[in-house]
């Protein structure tokens, strides 16, 4: 079939070019996920260029732009196809860049987790000043029930004695625990999030009645060299189980994207529910070890001050960690698209 060559390749080269910026952001970023849209738009580039290719093949005058657009075709078609040097798993840049941009971008979910948690708080602090006999059904543990001073004593005396040669196996059973209180947070979005919202009021009831009860009692300072070392990063953590909930219950519901199915929202979303999920038990491995080796040991084994200023730390570290890693790589994609 004859053809205007000038003519079809001034018509046909704004798609090639919009096909080579694609490709450009995915030299870039390995790891990028397109939206649905540019997903679509980047399949449909490939297929036409491909025709094009096709096209001027019998064109043995053309070497140099046939040359051009099967390096276009043959690179589309191992991102589309999954090349295997794409699939590689690459952790340290998964943890630095992956984790960090998927969190700022899914931040309303972790907002919507963050609020429940501070009202369940709120909640807690509430009931136990209204009535003090309600700690024995607010607060999920025995010790927690009698008077923290009396705690505050016994634990000073013990300087941790109680976890000689088990504080592994007390570590292991608090990563434990706390990754499945994370994924069961996660998954109750599968009940379009009401299961989500109970169990995060509830977390945050639990804490807000503990500090208030500590803090009522005379014993702020203890409460935090006990609880900031690892709680910093162990709600944290919980909370990163309550924004992957709430992203499923979003894409089950779809509210202001009704332009797909449900199974491709769902599609869509897993990605990111996986990272956040994976997120938040990288980080209870943290914080449990934190919690059996250094939470444990009090006054006068450990200052108060250095488990405070320990927390502290590691809290503005995660703080700097969630809001700027990765920051350089969706520069770069900004800047390419």
């Amino acid at each position: 079939m004859l053809i205007d060559l000038p003519r079809f390749v001034n018509a046909e080269r704004p798609h090639w070019q919009a096909l080579e910026a694609i490709l450009k952001r995915f030299e870039n970023d390995p790891d990028l996920r397109l939206p649905i849209d540019e997903a679509q738009r980047f399949h449909y580039l490939y297929q036409r260029t491909g025709s094009a290719l096709s096209r001027i093949s019998t064109f043995a005058s053309e070497p140099e732009l046939k040359q051009y657009l099967e390096w276009l075709v043959s690179r589309a078609y191992s991102i589309i196809h999954g090349q295997a040097e794409r699939r590689r798993f690459h952790p340290w840049r998964w943890f630095t860049v992956t984790l960090p941009t998927t969190f700022r971008r899914r931040i309303q979910a972790f907002q919507m987790s963050l609020a429940l948690t501070v009202l369940g708080a709120l909640f807690g602090v509430i009931a136990l000043a209204i009535d003090p006999e309600a700690k024995s059904a607010l607060m999920p543990f025995s010790h927690l029930t009698g008077r923290p001073s009396e705690r505050v004593a016994q634990e000073n005396a013990d300087r941790g004695k109680r976890l000689e040669g088990r504080k592994t196996t007390f570590s292991a059973s608090l990563m434990t625990h706390n990754t499945k209180v994370a994924i069961f947070t996660m998954g109750l979005g599968i009940s379009y999030g009401l299961g989500t919202i109970v169990l995060l009021f509830y977390n945050g009831v639990i804490l807000g009645a503990v500090a208030f009860d500590y803090v009522m009692d005379g014993q702020t300072i203890f409460l935090l060299g006990w609880l900031l070392p690892h709680g910093v990063i162990e709600i944290p953590a919980i909370l990163l189980g309550g924004q992957a909930g709430f992203i499923i219950a979003h894409a089950l519901i779809g509210w202001g994207d009704r332009r797909i199915t449900r199974a491709q929202r769902i599609r869509e979303a897993a990605p990111d529910i996986v990272t956040i999920i994976a997120g938040a038990g990288v980080f209870l491995i943290w914080a449990g070890i934190v919690e059996a080796f250094f939470s444990q040991y009090h006054e006068p084994v450990v200052p108060y001050g250095i488990k405070i200023a320990f927390g502290c730390v590691e809290f503005a570290g995660l703080i700097f960690f969630l809001w700027k890693g990765g920051a350089n790589s969706e520069q770069n994609n900004s800047s390419k698209a």
